[in-house]
């Protein structure tokens, strides 16, 4: 399968209708006393039956065995390296201001189970509300082998390679520049096209990922609905030995049946796996004077119970235009109720131009002051503004409301950089009691 011969259906939450075979899908209802090809109608429901209507997500499957048979007895595994909150590690300290190198490949066969690492855990994973963060580093296809997360949506980010995810729902193909939202509970196999592979991911334990709202901007800029794109269907009609992990409530758990479960020939809904190019997306900016605040760079949204505090925020700093007068442009020094997580996909981030590379990841947990380093403040504070464009730059923030705490792994074995406090050191005292002068 090539990435021309793959079929994409534009929208996000659409209601969406596709079929691999003709007359697969049934039309004017949902559940015929017999389906076409000898198929079973089955539902997925990614909200309760009686979510609200603007809020309702689930899609009808026509698949070739209905998904109790893609399960038999389970019995426990385990994934050393990928942890779910709550998971707080007495001797780790979580409270500070971290930041990392990329996590290296190695000589390790590595699949899409075994290669994720967890970083960060936050909330409860029981009780459906916070997130987990990983790293990702990928070397080998999943063989006759796919898994589910009962817990969580995953939102993934890459950062090198080019890997396929084989959904229930039809195939999805990503690269550095894109992401891609596996919904909770859809069946997929991940396969590596270009490798090696390494990148991030959300586990969002809590309400799905949503645009936000664009309030006075109005209707355009941002993330735009028409650029994210949903697979059409596609199904394997594969016998063979496969084995199925599950995760669920943070645990792992495996089963194993004879045949391929990605076997939907027809569906409709709008439950559905989807992919999104990072280059679209257009970025809103001050003017005039001013830093607005980063969440104007929101790209997706998590909500919590509490309107306006996310459960996460998704958020992309990517190349733009600084043409803000009599303003120091980088992010301001701040302290923030929500807890911050960035990754840099490529290129230089402006207001760490040194030490934060691609690759890389930082924390500036909860209530913790952050900003721009010395050279950065240095800078932007002595700058010829004029309008200047940020070029070569794409980073990105997981933004919870809950701390985040580290994992062993974290703390221990990704390489962390002992001395990124010190990237504060050059911020000297300029206050000497006499009124500034422009």
């Amino acid at each position: 399968m090539s990435k021309n011969t793959l079929a994409y259906m534009p929208g996000f939450g659409n209601d969406f209708e596709t079929e691999a075979l003709p007359g697969a899908l049934p039309q004017g209802m949902n559940s015929p006393q017999k389906c076409n090809y000898g198929l079973y109608g089955e539902q997925l429901s990614g909200t309760p039956f009686t979510a609200p209507s603007h809020q309702n997500e689930r899609t009808w499957c026509y698949r070739i065995r209905p998904s109790v048979k893609h399960t038999g007895r389970f019995r426990r595994t385990h994934l050393p390296y990928w942890k779910s909150a709550p998971h707080v590690v007495e001797d780790v300290t979580s409270l500070g201001q971290y930041r990392w190198d990329p996590v290296p490949h190695t000589d390790a066969p590595l699949t899409w189970l075994t290669g994720m690492r967890t970083m960060t855990t936050a909330g409860d994973v029981n009780t459906q509300v916070g997130m987990a963060s990983h790293i990702y580093l990928v070397t080998e296809s999943m063989k006759d082998a796919y898994f589910y997360s009962a817990d969580s949506e995953m939102l993934v980010v890459p950062q090198e390679g080019r890997l396929r995810f084989c959904t229930e729902l039809g195939v999805i193909e990503v690269e550095p520049q894109e992401i891609a939202i596996i919904p909770r509970g859809l069946v997929y196999r991940v396969e590596v096209i270009e490798g090696p592979c390494r990148g991030f991911v959300c586990e969002n334990y809590g309400m799905k990922f949503e645009l936000p709202g664009r309030g006075p901007i109005g209707a355009n800029c941002m993330a735009n609905r028409r650029d994210f794109k949903t697979p059409v269907a596609h199904f394997e009609d594969h016998e063979a030995p496969s084995t199925v992990t599950v995760k669920w409530c943070g645990q792992f758990h495996e089963t194993h049946i004879g045949h391929s479960p990605l076997d939907v020939v027809a569906w409709h809904g709008n439950y559905a796996p989807c992919k999104y190019d990072l280059r679209t997306y257009c970025p809103v900016g001050a003017v005039l004077f001013d830093h607005p605040d980063p969440s104007i760079f929101t790209v997706l949204t998590a909500p919590s119970g509490v309107e306006g505090t996310a459960n996460i925020d998704f958020v992309l700093f990517r190349d733009r235009w600084m043409v803000a007068e009599d303003t120091f442009r980088p992010p301001w020094y701040h302290k923030n109720i929500m807890s911050e997580l960035m990754g840099n996909i490529f290129g230089i981030y402006d207001a760490k131009p040194k030490g934060f590379i691609p690759g890389g990841m930082s924390l500036h947990n909860m209530m913790l002051p952050h900003g721009p380093d010395g050279p950065a403040f240095e800078g932007a504070s002595n700058a010829d503004l004029k309008p200047e464009k940020l070029e070569n730059t794409m980073s990105f923030m997981f933004e919870t409301r809950f701390p985040q705490h580290l994992t062993r792994f974290a703390a221990d074995e990704a390489p962390l950089q002992d001395d990124y406090i010190d990237c504060w050191d050059g911020l000297d005292k300029k206050f000497d009691g006499t009124p500034g002068l422009k």
